[in-house]
C-alpha cells in the first residue's frame, strides 16, 4: 500500500480564516479549525459610511498560525509528519502596500495603526473615482487593455485601490515599493522569502484584477499607467513579468514556519489564488457549469476549453483568464457584490431599534438581556424565511433591486444603489424579505443571461458556500427563477478543499488538478429542481426587475 499523504487547505474569508487537513487518497477531512479576526470583529480600521474596509495583516498571520496548529494538534504527529503540501486561497482583490522585502507596511511600527498601510479588502469601494478614471483612460489606447476583464475596471480591483491609496496618503506613497495581493503574500510568507523578486504571483489575481495577460506580454506597459498618473511610475516593473497557476509550487515551508506549525520542512506551498476560484475546484466544477460560491457576496465561476473561447470576449464580467481556475482551461468570473450581505443588512435593519430598547430596559436583568438578544439574532432570518415562503406569489408583490453594495456584474458600477417598489401600508417584514431574496436571484439570473447572450452556454448550476448549504428557501427560489436545477456540493469547506487539491497537485501526489478533483471530491448531497408552475410569475417579475433597475441606474447614481 502506498504511504498516505495529507494536504492542508487554508481559506481566508472576509470574517475569518479556516484550515483543514485532508486525506489526499479520498478527500476525507481529518481536522478543521476556524479563527475569527479579532481586529476585524471589533470594527477596527473600517468606515462603512466611506466604503472603507481594511484588514490588518496581523489578523491574517495570527489566524494562519492558530488554525493550522489546531488542526495539527487534533490529528497528531503521525498525520502531521505526512503532510505534503499547503494551499492557500483568499478574498480578492485584497491588496496591500509592501516594502522591498515584501513586508506589508502595517507590520512596521510606524504604520501599525494606519488603515492605508493595511490590506484593502475586496468590498472596499473607496476608489470608485479612480476606477472611473482608469475606464476613461483606457479608451485612449489602440490596444484595449480592459478586454480580458469584461471591458470595465472596478473599484474592487487592484489598480484602482493602489491609485487611491497613493492619492490619499503621502507617507504610504513614500514607503511603498510595490503592491501585493493577499493570495500571493501568504505563500511568500510561509516560504520565508525576503526579496520581492522571489514572489511567485498567481495568474488568478494578476489576470482577473491586475490586467496581466499573456497577449500583452504581461501587464500593460508603464506608459499606460504613467500617462494616467505619474504616481504609478515603476509599479509594473515591481510586479514582475511571469505569473503561475496554483498547481505549481511557490517553494517549501521555511524552517521557522515548519517549526512553528509542527510540519515537515519539506512541505510544498502552492501558488495562491482567490477563494471562489479554488472553491469551484473543491466543488468539482465542470465545463459550462456555473459554479456559484454564495456567501457575503457571490462569485460565479465557469471554465471552458481554450479553443471554444478563441473568438469570444464576454462583456461586463470580472475577466476571462487562462488557467485561473483549472490549468489548461479558460476561467471566467462574474458575481454579485452583495448576496448574503443583503440578508444580513435587513436583519440588522430590523434588530437595530429592538437591541437599543432592550439594552436600555430596566424591566429585565443583564443576563436576560444578553440571552434575549442572542435569541432574536439567531432566529430572525429563520422566522423571516418561514413567513416569506408561505406567502402567495402575486404579480404586484413588492419588488427590490439588489445593489446594496453596488453592482459587480454584469457591467460593474459600484455607485449604484438598491431600491424597492410596490410598498404600501400592508407590506410587512416577510414581504420585504421575500423581495430581497427574489432580487438576489434576479441578479444571479442577469449574469446567466449575459453569458448566454455573449455565446457562452450554461449547461448547469453548482451551489457552494454557506447560503447554498443552509438556505433551502433561497435555493428553491434561485432554481425557480433560473428554471434550471441547482446541485449543492456536499463539502462545507469547498474553498479550503480546493486549496488542498492544489496543494496535493503541487506536491506531485497527482499529475494534474483533474485527478485531484476525482480522488478528493466529495460529490453532491442535494439538488433543487425548478417548479414549472412559477415560470411565468418569475419571468414577469424579472422583466419588472430590469425596468426598475434601469430607472435607478438613470436617476439615482
Amino acid at each position: 500500500m502506498p504511504e498516505k499523504k495529507y494536504a492542508i487547505g487554508v481559506d481566508f474569508g472576509t470574517d475569518s480564516v479556516r484550515a483543514i487537513i485532508v486525506d489526499t487518497s479520498n478527500g476525507t477531512e481529518m481536522a478543521a479549525s476556524v479563527f475569527h479576526y479579532p481586529r476585524w470583529k471589533a470594527g477596527l480600521y473600517c468606515n462603512p459610511a466611506a466604503n472603507q474596509f481594511r484588514q490588518h495583516p496581523q489578523d491574517y498571520v495570527e489566524g494562519l498560525e492558530a488554525t493550522i496548529k489546531d488542526c495539527v494538534a487534533k490529528c497528531g504527529p503521525a498525520i502531521a509528519a505526512a503532510v505534503c503540501g499547503i494551499g492557500v486561497d483568499t478574498t480578492g482583490s485584497t491588496p496591500v502596500a509592501v516594502d522591498k522585502t515584501g513586508t506589508p507596511l502595517a507590520m512596521h511600527p510606524a504604520f501599525a495603526e494606519n488603515p492605508n498601510a493595511m490590506f484593502v479588502l475586496w468590498k472596499d469601494h473607496s476608489s470608485v473615482n479612480e476606477a472611473a478614471a482608469i475606464n476613461e483612460h483606457a479608451k485612449k489606447f489602440p490596444i484595449n487593455y480592459l478586454q480580458f476583464v469584461g471591458g470595465i475596471y472596478s473599484s474592487e480591483w487592484f489598480w484602482s485601490k493602489l491609485l487611491h491609496i497613493l492619492y490619499v496618503d503621502e507617507q504610504v506613497r513614500t514607503a511603498c515599493h510595490s503592491w501585493v495581493e493577499h493570495c500571493d503574500w501568504i505563500p511568500f510568507l510561509l516560504t520565508g522569502q525576503t526579496e520581492l523578486a522571489q514572489m511567485k504571483r498567481g495568474v488568478c489575481a494578476a489576470g482577473h484584477k491586475g490586467l496581466w495577460s499573456a497577449e500583452f506580454g504581461g501587464y500593460p506597459p508603464n506608459e499606460f499607467f504613467t500617462s494616467l498618473d505619474p504616481l504609478l511610475d515603476g509599479y509594473t516593473a515591481s510586479l514582475g513579468v511571469d505569473t503561475y497557476t496554483s498547481d505549481q509550487s511557490a517553494g517549501t515551508l521555511s524552517p521557522q514556519w515548519a517549526n512553528k506549525l509542527g510540519l515537515p520542512a519539506t512541505t510544498i506551498v502552492a501558488v495562491g489564488a482567490f477563494d471562489a476560484h479554488m472553491g469551484a475546484v473543491g466543488g468539482q466544477i465542470e465545463p459550462y457549469h456555473l459554479s456559484k460560491v454564495m456567501g457575503t457576496s457571490t462569485c460565479d465561476m465557469l471554465v471552458a476549453p481554450r479553443a471554444d473561447m478563441e473568438q469570444i470576449l464576454v462583456k461586463g464580467i470580472c475577466g476571462q483568464v487562462d488557467g485561473s481556475v483549472l490549468p489548461g482551461m479558460i476561467g471566467l468570473e462574474a458575481g454579485q457584490s452583495a448576496f448574503g450581505d443583503s440578508y444580513a443588512w435587513f436583519k440588522k435593519f430590523l434588530l437595530g431599534p429592538t437591541e437599543q430598547i432592550i439594552g436600555n430596559s430596566h424591566l429585565i436583568d443583564a443576563e436576560t438581556k444578553t440571552n434575549l438578544l442572542e435569541e432574536l439574532s439567531s432566529k430572525m432570518i429563520g422566522e423571516l424565511t418561514n413567513a416569506a415562503a408561505a406567502l402567495p406569489l402575486k404579480d404586484n408583490d413588492p419588488l427590490a433591486i439588489d445593489w446594496l453594495n453596488g453592482r459587480r456584474t454584469p457591467d460593474a458600477n459600484q455607485l449604484l444603489k438598491a431600491g424597492f417598489s410596490g410598498l404600501n401600508l400592508s407590506t410587512d417584514a416577510a414581504a420585504v424579505y421575500k423581495a430581497i431574496v427574489e432580487a438576489t436571484c434576479f441578479g444571479a439570473k442577469a449574469i446567466v443571461d449575459r453569458f448566454v447572450l455573449e455565446g457562452v452556454p450554461i449547461k448547469g448550476l453548482i451551489g457552494l458556500g454557506g447560503v447554498a448549504k443552509r438556505s433551502p428557501y433561497i435555493m428553491q427560489v434561485m432554481s425557480n427563477v433560473m428554471q434550471m436545477p441547482i446541485r449543492i456540493h456536499k463539502s462545507e469547506q469547498t474553498c479550503a478543499l480546493g486549496a488542498a487539491m492544489f496543494a496535493a497537485t503541487a506536491a506531485q501526489v497527482f499529475e494534474n488538478v483533474a485527478q485531484a478533483m476525482q480522488c478528493m471530491g466529495q460529490g453532491f448531497d442535494a439538488t433543487y429542481y425548478p417548479d414549472a408552475s412559477t415560470a411565468h410569475y418569475y419571468q414577469t417579475r424579472m422583466e419588472a426587475y430590469h425596468r426598475l433597475g434601469a430607472f435607478l441606474e438613470t436617476e439615482y447614481q
